[in-house]
C-alpha cells in the first residue's frame, strides 16, 4: 500500500525512526529505543502508533504473547517528501526560498550544494 502524500508529526516521526532501524518492533521496543530523557510514557507510543496504523503507515504483522510486531509502511524517503511539499506549498511550490535560507544561515555546505548540482545536471539533460 502506498500513501500518498503522508506528512507525519514530529512524535510519529519520531516513533517511526525505531521502525526504520529494526525493520519490525513492538511497542516496548519502540519506546525503550527513545532516549530515556524524553522518552514518552508506554501508552502515548502505543496510541500513536494505533494512529499510525490507520493512517496505513504501519501495520502489525503478528502477535507474540501479548505484544504485537509493527513494521512500517512508508519509507523514510517517503515521509520526508510530503513534509518537505507541505512545506514547499507555504511558498506556492518555491524552493527558493528555502536554499536562499539554508545557504545564507550556513546550513548547507558547498559541499552539499555540489552534490545537489550533481543531481540537478542529469534531469536536465532529459
Amino acid at each position: 500500500m502506498k500513501l500518498k502524500s503522508f506528512k507525519p508529526t514530529r512524535l510519529e516521526l519520531e516513533l517511526l525512526e525505531p521502525l526504520w532501524a529494526l525493520g519490525t518492533a513492538s511497542i516496548r521496543e519502540i519506546q525503550e529505543s527513545l532516549p530515556e530523557k524524553d522518552r514518552p510514557e508506554y501508552t502515548t507510543v502505543q496510541t500513536i502508533i494505533y494512529r499510525l496504523e490507520e493512517k496505513g503507515a504501519v501495520e502489525r504483522i503478528k502477535k507474540i504473547g501479548n505484544a504485537h510486531i509493527f513494521r512500517p509502511l512508508v519509507t523514510r524517503q517517503g515521509a520526508v517528501a510530503g513534509l518537505v511539499e507541505d512545506f514547499l506549498s507555504l511558498f506556492a511550490g518555491s524552493h527558493q526560498p528555502l536554499v536562499t535560507h539554508l545557504v545564507e544561515s550556513g546550513r548547507i555546505s558547498s559541499a552539499e550544494l555540489k552534490q545537489l548540482q550533481k543531481l540537478v545536471k542529469p534531469s536536465k539533460s532529459k
